[in-house]
């Protein structure tokens, strides 16, 4: 089953598996409410998740889908290559994690992996995860903090939009700067994003 919000990239994939003896694709979805929709009646070996869809995303589909199928055989294809977003994904039960980039070997490869019960994170992935394993991660409570920094709030309309003094604003901030090793608001926001906290 393929679960992307994307026709053209889902009916590429779809004519990628259609040419081959051992799989045959039994489901689409475009977002994640659909693809635990589709999970739930056609029971698909492999599921290809994308992160980032509508009305609900790729980790919380995965969540719902393994809470229902605990041994569901859950593959991320994602454009996302932040350590963060991994993380969260494997956590909630991905059995891999493959960019959209990847070559079409590969990704059948890696299906079969899949398949076969192996996991499956690509080395650059991995050594990103361990890299930032031994820092501390950002707090939800940052993360609101600076994805309303991304959106070009100052420190005053954030504290009031999370009903928190400015002080706290600015003492998140030097939190946040410390973790992800930032100068400013505007390299945090940046490095938040690559490493996959915030979408912007």
């Amino acid at each position: 089953m393929i679960a992307d919000d994307h026709p053209v990239l889902r009916a590429g994939i779809a004519a990628m598996i259609d040419g081959q003896s051992d799989m045959c694709l039994v489901a689409e979805a475009a977002n994640g409410a659909e693809a635990l929709e589709r999970f739930r009646t056609s029971r698909p070996d492999v599921v290809l998740m994308d992160l980032q869809m509508p009305r609900m995303n790729g980790v919380d589909a995965i969540i719902a889908i393994r809470k229902e199928a605990p041994t569901a055989k859950i593959m991320v294809l994602t454009t996302y290559a932040g350590d963060a977003q991994a993380l969260r994904a494997l956590k909630a039960g991905a059995t891999g994690y493959l960019l959209k980039s990847v070559v079409r070997k590969e990704l059948l490869d890696t299906v079969r992996a899949i398949h076969a019960g192996r996991r499956h994170v690509p080395a650059e992935i991995a050594q990103e995860i361990t890299f930032h394993a031994a820092g501390e991660a950002l707090s939800d409570r940052e993360i609101g903090v600076l994805s309303h920094v991304a959106a070009g709030r100052p420190n005053k309309e954030i504290g009031w939009l999370l009903k928190i003094s400015e002080d706290t604003v600015k003492a998140h901030l030097r939190s946040i700067f410390a973790k992800l090793g930032a100068r400013d608001r505007t390299h945090a926001v940046i490095v938040a994003a690559k490493r996959g906290f915030i979408d912007i």
